[in-house]
């Protein structure tokens, strides 16, 4: 039973410079990994408090956070969700528009995963794998040329002899930069291209690196900037391709999707919180301190997205997917007092 709130007294408080704030509802924007988790908090919210259910939008992570850093105010969201963690040059931007006190939230952790149409041919991924299948130039008898891959079995006898065909998120997707690095910069490295790149780029790592995550442009490699229901519909319409996936989407579409394994370890609840599945990343929304105190409801709505009955787990967060953070306890007193963050590294 979820302990339910009075609502804030308070609300006719002056937003610093800006005028008071109108707006009854909370309005968060952001990662489509974390949109059906802020959905279900914002109607559990909405069933037990006395306020009314925020108004949660996707996007992705880049959108919302650009959105969360325009400004403070009632035309403003008062929270973004995120599949990876604010840059330092997001964060600049909120701080020169005038969202200076940001506090950040780990909800928990999800893992990426490989998925093919079930009942098709089942792979066991290496991201070397993927970086050759993938990148606009490869290393072939120790020379760097364009990529000549057309089918996965050219890569390696022992995947299936399909065409090459895969349906990966967006660049403005929080799960594109998870992607690039653990997937086609980890695989560049194994598969020795990086150390070619370094060579043939006179030493520049930097120049190295942006090889490694270049893409070929020959239909093989698809971008795909909606959500993953649009990867998945890719995937039914075309019986060869491999998408890229949450943990939690594929878990609730297990009817029509198989996944396959990384580096030998098949991607699980219990295989992300061990950190043995390679491919996984925290979770994060990041909320205005500005806003609290001015948009009802907007403090209790994040205290109870990492309550113990939500994000802990055996809660629904879980249930639906969500690998609970070993660490919610410390992220539930930094929500309670209110903690902003330090400015990210460059």
């Amino acid at each position: 039973m979820f302990h339910v709130k009075q609502p804030a007294t308070a609300l006719a408080l002056v937003l610093l410079a800006t005028p008071a704030l109108a707006r009854d509802n909370i309005q968060v924007a952001g990662s489509s990994t974390v949109l059906p988790y802020a959905t279900i908090v914002a109607e559990a919210f909405g069933e037990n408090f006395d306020f009314p259910t925020p108004v949660v939008e996707g996007g992705g992570t880049g959108s919302g956070l650009a959105r969360f850093c325009e400004g403070v105010g009632e035309n403003q969201i008062d929270i973004a969700n995120a599949s990876r963690p604010m840059r330092a040059s997001e964060f600049e931007t909120c701080q020169a528009n005038g969202v200076t006190d940001i506090i950040e939230v780990r909800i928990g952790y999800d893992g990426i995963v490989f998925a093919s149409q079930k009942g098709g041919a089942s792979f066991a991924f290496t991201p070397a794998q993927w970086y050759n299948a993938l990148a606009a130039q490869v290393v072939q008898d120790g020379q760097i040329v364009a990529n000549p891959y057309t089918n996965w079995s050219q890569i390696d006898p022992s995947l299936p002899d399909q065409p090459i065909l895969a349906f990966i998120p967006g660049t403005k997707h929080g799960t594109r930069e998870v992607f690039e690095q653990r997937v086609l910069e980890q695989g560049c490295k194994d598969s020795g291209a990086e150390d070619a790149f370094v060579a043939a780029n006179g030493g520049d790592e930097d120049a190295a690196g942006d090889s490694c995550i270049a893409l070929r442009t020959d239909g093989l490699s698809n971008d795909i900037d909606g959500d993953y229901n649009e990867t998945l519909a890719r995937l039914e319409a075309n019986p060869d391709g491999v998408g890229v996936f949450g943990l939690a989407f594929y878990e609730n579409n297990t009817d029509t999707l198989q996944v396959a394994t990384m580096s030998g370890v098949t991607p699980s609840t219990e295989t992300i919180a061990s950190g043995e599945y390679p491919v996984s990343r925290p979770l994060f929304f990041y909320v205005k301190k500005a806003h609290i105190g001015v948009i009802p409801g907007l403090k209790e709505f994040a205290e109870f997205f990492v309550s113990d009955d939500l994000a802990g787990e055996g809660g629904p967060l879980a249930d639906y997917g969500l690998v609970a953070d070993p660490e919610l306890a410390t992220t539930q007193q930094i929500v309670t007092d209110e903690t902003v963050m330090a400015a990210p590294a460059s």
